[in-house]
Protein backbone atom coordinates (compact mmCIF):
# COMPACT_ATOMS: atom_id res chain seq x y z
CA UNK A 1 0.00 0.00 0.00
CA UNK A 2 1.07 2.99 -0.97
CA UNK A 3 1.86 5.91 1.95
CA UNK A 4 1.60 9.72 2.07
CA UNK A 5 5.68 9.68 1.69
CA UNK A 6 5.89 7.33 -1.39
CA UNK A 7 7.26 8.81 -4.03
CA UNK A 8 7.08 7.67 -7.89
CA UNK A 9 9.67 7.91 -10.76
CA UNK A 10 9.20 7.95 -14.15
CA UNK A 11 11.40 7.21 -16.49
CA UNK A 12 12.02 6.80 -19.73
CA UNK A 13 14.90 4.97 -21.61
CA UNK A 14 15.87 6.05 -25.38
CA UNK A 15 17.39 3.24 -26.71
CA UNK A 16 20.25 3.22 -29.83
CA UNK A 17 18.72 2.05 -33.38
CA UNK A 18 17.94 -1.98 -32.95
CA UNK A 19 18.99 -2.51 -29.51
CA UNK A 20 15.09 -1.99 -27.51
CA UNK A 21 14.59 -6.20 -28.17
CA UNK A 22 17.97 -6.43 -26.01
CA UNK A 23 16.78 -3.84 -23.44
CA UNK A 24 13.46 -5.74 -23.17
CA UNK A 25 15.38 -8.79 -22.62
CA UNK A 26 17.53 -7.22 -19.87
CA UNK A 27 14.21 -5.56 -18.22
CA UNK A 28 12.27 -9.38 -18.22
CA UNK A 29 15.01 -11.35 -17.28
CA UNK A 30 16.60 -9.80 -14.87
CA UNK A 31 16.28 -6.13 -13.52
CA UNK A 32 12.94 -6.14 -12.30
CA UNK A 33 14.04 -8.93 -10.16
CA UNK A 34 17.31 -6.94 -8.95
CA UNK A 35 14.87 -3.64 -8.72
CA UNK A 36 12.99 -5.62 -6.29
CA UNK A 37 15.69 -7.00 -4.37
CA UNK A 38 16.59 -3.37 -3.59
CA UNK A 39 13.60 -2.28 -2.46
CA UNK A 40 12.45 -0.55 -6.10
CA UNK A 41 8.53 -1.30 -7.09
CA UNK A 42 7.93 -1.80 -10.25
CA UNK A 43 4.26 -0.23 -11.22
CA UNK A 44 4.09 -0.25 -14.84
CA UNK A 45 6.20 -0.69 -18.41
CA UNK A 46 5.39 0.45 -21.59
CA UNK A 47 6.71 1.07 -25.39
CA UNK A 48 5.47 3.46 -27.34
CA UNK A 49 2.82 2.63 -30.55
CA UNK A 50 3.67 5.82 -32.35
CA UNK A 51 6.53 7.19 -34.34
CA UNK A 52 9.69 8.92 -33.45
CA UNK A 53 9.09 7.08 -29.81
CA UNK A 54 8.37 3.53 -31.52
CA UNK A 55 10.99 0.67 -31.40
CA UNK A 56 13.26 2.72 -29.26
CA UNK A 57 11.58 3.97 -26.11
CA UNK A 58 10.56 2.11 -23.02
CA UNK A 59 8.86 3.73 -20.40
CA UNK A 60 8.11 3.27 -16.45
CA UNK A 61 7.45 3.84 -13.35
CA UNK A 62 8.74 2.91 -10.21
CA UNK A 63 7.22 3.42 -6.78
CA UNK A 64 9.86 4.59 -3.55
CA UNK A 65 9.19 4.70 0.10
CA UNK A 66 10.45 7.70 -0.06
CA UNK A 67 13.05 10.22 -2.01
CA UNK A 68 15.61 9.27 0.94
CA UNK A 69 15.01 5.42 0.24
CA UNK A 70 15.17 6.29 -3.89
CA UNK A 71 18.40 7.37 -3.32
CA UNK A 72 19.96 4.43 -1.07
CA UNK A 73 18.11 2.10 -3.21
CA UNK A 74 19.48 3.56 -6.86
CA UNK A 75 23.18 3.46 -4.86
CA UNK A 76 22.85 -0.52 -3.83
CA UNK A 77 21.47 -1.55 -7.42
CA UNK A 78 23.99 0.17 -9.13
CA UNK A 79 26.56 -1.42 -7.00
CA UNK A 80 25.56 -5.26 -6.90
CA UNK A 81 27.56 -7.63 -8.75
CA UNK A 82 25.01 -9.13 -10.19
CA UNK A 83 23.46 -5.79 -11.99
CA UNK A 84 26.88 -5.01 -13.00
CA UNK A 85 27.58 -8.36 -14.41
CA UNK A 86 23.86 -8.61 -16.04
CA UNK A 87 24.87 -5.25 -17.75
CA UNK A 88 27.81 -5.96 -19.20
CA UNK A 89 26.67 -9.19 -20.69
CA UNK A 90 24.29 -7.68 -22.26
CA UNK A 91 26.48 -4.60 -23.27
CA UNK A 92 28.86 -7.06 -25.07
CA UNK A 93 27.68 -5.89 -28.77
CA UNK A 94 27.43 -2.31 -27.47
CA UNK A 95 25.46 0.13 -25.17
CA UNK A 96 21.90 -0.37 -25.42
CA UNK A 97 20.65 2.33 -23.43
CA UNK A 98 21.28 6.17 -25.00
CA UNK A 99 19.90 8.43 -23.00
CA UNK A 100 17.86 8.14 -19.63
CA UNK A 101 15.13 10.76 -18.32
CA UNK A 102 13.91 10.63 -14.39
CA UNK A 103 11.30 12.34 -12.84
CA UNK A 104 10.36 12.21 -9.23
CA UNK A 105 6.64 12.43 -8.87
CA UNK A 106 4.03 12.72 -5.83
CA UNK A 107 0.45 11.61 -6.28
CA UNK A 108 -1.79 14.38 -6.34
CA UNK A 109 -4.73 14.29 -4.11
CA UNK A 110 -7.64 13.82 -6.81
CA UNK A 111 -5.24 10.52 -8.45
CA UNK A 112 -7.19 6.80 -8.22
CA UNK A 113 -4.93 5.16 -5.85
CA UNK A 114 -2.58 2.73 -7.21
CA UNK A 115 -2.44 -0.84 -5.42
Amino acid sequence: MASATTVYELRVYHVYEGKLDDLLRRFREHTTKLFEKHGIKNVAYWTPTDDPLKGKTLVYILAHPSREAATANWQAFRDDPEWQSVRDKSEANGKIVEKVDSTFMVMTDFSPKLS
